[in-house]
Order: structure tokens, then sequence, then C-alpha cells
């Protein structure tokens, strides 16, 4: 019953979503058929040829594979394209001798490409030829360093934001929450909503997205955690039901979003070259935001009334409720503030890496790893944490490859706790 209200007050939500991308989407294009009558879906291969920043006119590229052959010629704008019979292998070969004169292929000996039945993902598949000298200007290990350092600073501050949730979540319960990747994708797909499909500006989305998250928070607690902590449930147990919550979260924002990527197209895309680095307006606000929000919580903990009961109720409960503080009242707080400050990563991580239905469970293992390395518990830890984790997955990609970078991130945890099994910044504790 608990579950299945929450997941009537998200679909109460996500389906205005679909409500409006049904309302506001462009109908596509009817299809060019490929013979009188005929609406089928066309696939082609196609490219365009440029030498260098002048558009190549008059060259000859052939199709050939499965007993059919064509020949297509660039046109003033250098493209080319060939409609072929469906999904198959191919193989395109460009006519050297239909070049003009003084541009020859950068490599004489790639004048063929293949296309192989697997590559079609979409219904046209693009191959290229470069010609003329390589221009490219190389990078070295320095510049690459300190793009790496501010794009891992960027990923490190969102995960924060994250992460702090979780770990004011586990000091005042005791409780993991595995749905807290849910509560960030729940933030992106609000802000989504608002932002693209509504076409509100994206600074008064993420005032939307941070308020809804907290109130989903709240609902989250006032439906399901709190009646769970009255009926004395063990937090074994609590843990395999936030598993269940998240699984269920998911699956409900596939349903209603769908599977592909959204973009958030809010004009935050602009590069802005700072030196060797080279950094989007998008990337810029999100580190902006991050750290005034971070200060924020910060002096919320330390120099407030509710942020002192917070901490006490983290380190004792029962002393803490002897001594009149409200845990309930408390940890209902906290709830809140988890969830707004999620939403807002998720915000962040959509401005980072477009919304996806699973965005949040992708991160979740590091938002676990920014934790537990930075000391459980503790609120400054999770952001030490969080730093440490973000640079080092972004820096690891100059020595091993980027499919990698996330395990490597976990084996530095492992590598720390071997070493300081408290965490960064976490406290030695007696057990027995």
């Amino acid at each position: 019953m608990i579950v299945a209200a929450l997941a009537l007050c998200l679909g109460i939500v996500l389906g205005s979503a679909s409500f409006s991308a049904n309302a506001t989407e462009t109908p596509a294009p009817t299809p060019t058929p490929t013979a009188p009558g005929d609406f089928t879906n066309t696939y082609s291969i196609g490219g365009i040829l440029r030498d260098g920043d002048t558009l190549v006119e008059g060259v000859e590229v052939t199709v050939e594979g499965d007993g059919f052959t064509e020949t297509a010629t660039t046109d003033a704008t250098g493209r080319w394209s060939v409609v072929v019979p469906g999904k198959g292998d191919y193989t395109v070969t460009l006519d050297a001798d239909s070049l003009p004169e003084g541009v020859t292929l950068r490599d004489p000996d790639r004048s063929s490409a293949e296309v192989s039945s697997g590559e079609w993902q979409t219904n046209t598949i693009t191959r290229s030829f470069p010609l003329g000298a390589d221009t490219r200007q190389t990078t070295g290990f320095f510049e690459q360093f300190l793009q790496r350092f501010a794009a891992g600073l960027n990923f490190g501050l969102l995960i924060a934001l994250a992460a702090i949730g979780i770990t004011l979540i586990f000091g005042t319960t005791g409780l993991n929450n595995f749905a807290h990747g849910e509560m960030v994708t729940f933030g992106a797909i609000v802000a989504w909503i608002v932002a693209v499909l509504l076409g509100i500006n994206i600074f008064v989305a993420m005032l939307i997205a941070l308020v809804l998250g907290g109130v989903f928070g709240y609902v989250q607690d006032w439906l399901l955690w709190r009646p769970l902590r009255r009926k004395g449930v063990r937090l074994v147990q609590a843990m395999i039901v936030s598993i269940g919550l998240a699984i269920a979260l998911r699956y409900l924002y596939l349903f209603y979003i769908g599977g592909e990527t959204k973009t958030m197209s809010v004009g935050l895309s602009d590069a802005v070259v700072l030196g060797p680095v080279r950094i989007t307006t998008g990337s810029i606000l999100s580190m902006i935001i991050s750290v005034v929000v971070l200060v924020l919580v910060g002096l919320f903990l330390t120099r407030t009334r509710i942020g002192k009961a917070t901490r006490a109720v983290s380190d004792n409960p029962s002393l803490a409720a002897a001594s009149g503080i409200d845990v309930d009242r408390i940890i209902r707080i906290v709830w809140v503030l988890a969830g707004a400050l999620a939403a807002l990563a998720g915000v962040m991580l959509a401005l980072y890496r477009q919304v996806s239905w699973d965005m949040g469970f992708q991160v979740l293992l590091l938002m676990f790893a920014a934790v537990t390395l930075g000391g459980l518990g503790s609120a400054y830890g999770a952001l030490v944490g969080s730093l440490v984790v973000g640079l080092f997955v972004e820096l690891s990609t100059l020595f091993i490859p980027a499919d990698l970078k996330y395990a490597a991130a976990l084996v530095v945890l492992i590598v720390v706790l071997l070493v300081r099994p408290q965490g960064i910044l976490g406290r030695k504790e007696r057990i027995g």
C-alpha cells in the first residue's frame, strides 16, 4: 500500500510530463518514399568531404554490398548520401581519381571503409574520408590534466550534494538508503519537464525541483520510513525495503519517460575557454551553485538550533531525546533536506550528462563510496570523500580507459579503508 501510494504521487507528477510531451512535440516528418507508394523506413550511408575548412564538391563515392551498387557525388556542401536496400554489410569506396587537383587523401591506403550489419542502430550511418594534411592540434599532458581536474571538481561537487543527504539519513536513522539515486533522478526529471517540455527558465526549474525534491523526501518518510521505525523494523530489513523501493521507482520512471536519453537544451552549452581549460557555462553554473549550497548546508548544521539538534541526534538519539529534542521531527527535517539536495544534484547532473531514467542509479555506488571514504555519518567527510572520488574518476582517464574510471574510484575506496577503516574524517569507535 505504501509503495503504491508513492507510485500514485509520482504518477501524478510524471503523468503530466507525458501529457505535456504529447501536447508539445512536433509531429514527425513524413518519411520520403523509396518508390511510389512505399513509405517504409529508409536506410542510408553518407558523409561530408572537407579539405581543412573547404568543402569538396564533385567527388564520387561508391557503396556496394549484398548485390547492391550505387555511386553518389558530393554536392556544393561536400555532402554525399546513398540510400541502401536495408540493414546489411556494405563497402564504401572513395574514387581518389575524382578528387579535385591538389586535394589528396590524408592516408592513401584508406580509400575504402566497411559498414557492418551490427552498426545499424539508427537509419543513417556516416563514413568519413580525411583529406589533406592533419591540422589538428595535439594537447599536452599538463593541459589534459587541467581539463580533467576541472571536470573532476565539477563531478565531485554534484556528488557531494547528494552524498551529504545519504550521510545525514544514515547519521540520524542508521539507514543506508539505496533509493537515494532515484531521488536524484526525480530532481532531474522534474527539471527536464519544467525547463524543456514547459519552456520555463532553468533557474525557476531548479527551484521547483528543489521544492518538489523536499516534498518527495517528506512523503517517503511520512508514508514509509516513520511507520517502519515505529514498528521496530531492523536496519537490515529497512535496507532491503529501500532496495525494493529503488527498483519500483526506477521502472516507474522508465514507464513514464521512456528509455531514451533526454537532452537538457536550456542554453547553457556554450563553451568558455579559461587558459588551457575549456568548460561549458552549464558546468560553471553547476560548480557555483554547488559550492554556495554546500556552504549554506554547513552553516545550517553548525549555526542553527535545528542543525545542532541534527548533529545531536546523529551522535546519540537516546541522549538527544532525553534532553528534550523531538527526534522524529529532526528525522523528518533530515529527509526533507536530503530530498531537496538530491533533487538539486539531479539537476546539476542533468546539465552535466543529460537525463535518463536510471541516471541516479548509475552514480549510486559513487555516492556511497564518497560517504564511506569520508567517514560514515560525517557531513564534512561526505564532502571530502565526494571531491576525492570525483577527481579520481576524471583524472584516472589520463592513464586508463574511460570505461574503467568508476571501477578505479572503488579501488581507491578499498585501499583507503584498508589504511584508515573509519574513513578520512570518521572517528574511531570501540566495538566490543
